[in-house]
């Protein structure tokens, strides 16, 4: 079942990504059904699909369907870009191949879905710490930070909330290093982040912006080393 899975996947990212080049899109988008190169996208996601599956003719049904299925889904997308936000409309699109493929696996090879193992310790205690580090420890930032108020901070050559985002991804890798115990890496991901921030703090006049820039990158570490050194205590 997961070697399958693994091949229909490899199959999909090779038609949809590998082997689909910008003027195919911009064509689709223009031209929608009439265009020759939605056909020719569903053509190499047969070709890549009947040689990832060996030519197994018993296949042949399951492999049509993914494909027609495919290429229903993107009409459907076509006609809604402009109506729905194009990055909610492409996670959608590809939720919704992945949903396909799952369908076909089952029916070749039935699986279970072991509902105990999602609702183990270790998923939920999993699950609690990824939403700690990025909702929960984002607000608490947010409450800390807004004490000060710089006007660099109201810059409009900053991308809008990529302090937030910035914050999040820097989380999550502490997290990933902890879980993994690569504590070398942390200190690698601060010496990073410690050059690419140098411009600012050397374009600072005074040292209220990196005194402002250091509380929170410190808070923001401290926080993943707290929730992740956490998770590996209750997980043992």
């Amino acid at each position: 079942m997961l070697i399958l899975t693994v091949k229909l996947l490899i199959a999909h990212i090779i038609g949809d990504f590998v082997f689909q080049p910008d003027s195919w899109v911009e064509d689709k988008k223009i031209n929608k059904h009439k265009s020759k190169f939605l056909y020719i996208h569903g053509l190499v996601h047969l070709i890549a699909l009947i040689i990832l599956v060996q030519f197994n003719w018993p296949y042949w049904p399951y492999l049509i369907t993914i494909v027609i299925s495919h290429l229903i889904i993107d009409l459907i997308k076509l006609n809604l870009e402009g109506i729905i936000n194009n990055r909610i409309l492409f996670i959608i699109d590809q939720i919704s191949h992945i949903i396909i493929i799952s369908i076909v696996v089952y029916l070749i090879t039935p699986y279970t879905i072991d509902l105990e193992k999602i609702y183990s310790k270790e998923s939920l205690l999993f699950i609690l710490a990824l939403l700690s580090i990025t909702f929960v420890s984002s607000i608490i930032m947010k409450m800390i930070m807004t004490k000060w108020n710089l006007e660099e901070d109201s810059s409009d050559d900053s991308l809008q909330n990529a302090g937030k985002y910035i914050g999040i991804l820097e989380r999550l890798f502490v997290f990933g290093f902890i879980i993994l115990n690569q504590w070398g890496a942390i200190g690698l991901l601060i010496a990073a982040k410690s050059v690419f921030r140098f411009g600012d703090l050397s374009r600072a006049k005074n040292r209220k912006l990196t005194e402002y820039m250091l509380i929170g990158s410190l808070i923001s570490f401290g926080l993943a080393i707290l929730i992740g050194l956490s998770y590996r205590y209750f997980i043992s």
